[in-house]
């Protein structure tokens, strides 16, 4: 028996990249699929090819980010399959620009994508899935969201997108507070991957050559080294709730985030100067700020 046997299983932005790989390997292992992309032609190719494998899968282009389209998507697959086991939030776009360069809009489009296009859904399936708990038929739910490495460790050029992954990954975490009542679990990836998004992402396309010549391993990159633990997460063998995982090909961790460091407390509260004695040696006492990868980083102070 495999480990998503009869699971109906949404996936958006799924017509390429992380959200193809995630549909494939969810269907191999016995999942029926919606998969959603606002590209008919990757939606529709991703389709075939499921079914090519012996899959059963259908396709969905209502854009995720418009509450009514969400709503559709997980009506669809209620209507078709009868119902939702795991919802995967994947879609997303880049705008990258240096703080100073970028617009409103470019800000206002990554976070609509990611932020809104991950709540409407969650919020349309979790609905859903609250309904079926009160009747006394609850479903073993499962919620994957994708945050990233520079949500939690920060990115230069990509503030509105660390900022909206951030926020995914904070969602996250409250999800998984409030809906384990409803037999919902709530988790997050932080994937690296080599896609169409990331591509032109110079200096981790750079460390990704690096990392095939130095071990021979073809297309370190590809986004099919990491979707098993999508899987994992959206599968009932995975009872781990409220938590955000960082994962590349041959790597995966539990991202701890944010957490109290080195304190000093004392009675009342603190003048300017006190301050200016006490921080400097709580600052000395932390651990260093690391990109994913473990490297130090600075910010010129």
């Amino acid at each position: 028996m495999s480990s998503c046997d009869g699971r109906v299983v949404v996936i958006t932005g799924a017509g390429g990249g992380i959200g193809r790989s995630e549909a494939l390997l969810f269907a191999q292992e016995g999942a029926r699929v919606v998969v959603n992309d606002v590209s008919a032609e990757g939606a529709l190719a991703v389709v075939e090819e499921v079914v090519a494998a012996g899959g059963e899968a259908v396709a969905n282009t209502d854009d995720i980010s418009d509450w009514d389209g969400a709503g559709r998507l997980i009506g669809q697959a209620v209507e078709t399959y009868g119902g939702i086991d795991t919802l995967v939030n994947n879609a997303g776009i880049l705008r990258d620009r240096m703080f100073v360069n970028m617009s409103i809009d470019d800000w206002d489009a990554v976070v609509k994508v990611h932020l809104r296009g991950t709540f409407a859904p969650t919020k349309h399936a979790v609905t859903w899935w609250r309904e079926q708990s009160k009747a006394g038929t609850p479903r073993v739910a499962r919620i994957v969201n994708t945050s990233s490495p520079s949500g939690i460790f920060g990115n230069v050029g990509q503030a509105n997108y660390g900022a909206a992954k951030a926020g995914i990954a904070a969602f996250t975490q409250i999800l998984g507070e409030e809906l384990w009542r409803y037999g919902v679990a709530s988790n997050a990836i932080a994937p690296s991957a080599l896609t169409g998004m990331t591509e032109g992402l110079t200096g981790y396309v750079d460390r990704l050559k690096e990392l095939e010549e130095r071990t021979g391993w073809v297309n370190p990159g590809g986004p099919e080294h990491i979707v098993a633990l999508v899987v994992w997460l959206g599968s009932p063998l995975a009872t781990v709730n409220g938590r955000v995982f960082n994962v590349r090909a041959g790597h995966v961790s539990v991202a701890t985030g944010w957490g109290v460091g080195p304190a000093y407390e004392k009675e009342g509260g603190f003048t300017v100067d006190e301050l200016d004695g006490v921080l400097p040696g709580l600052l000395a006492q932390a651990p260093p700020q690391t990109d994913a990868y473990s490297r130090p980083k600075t910010y010129g102070a």
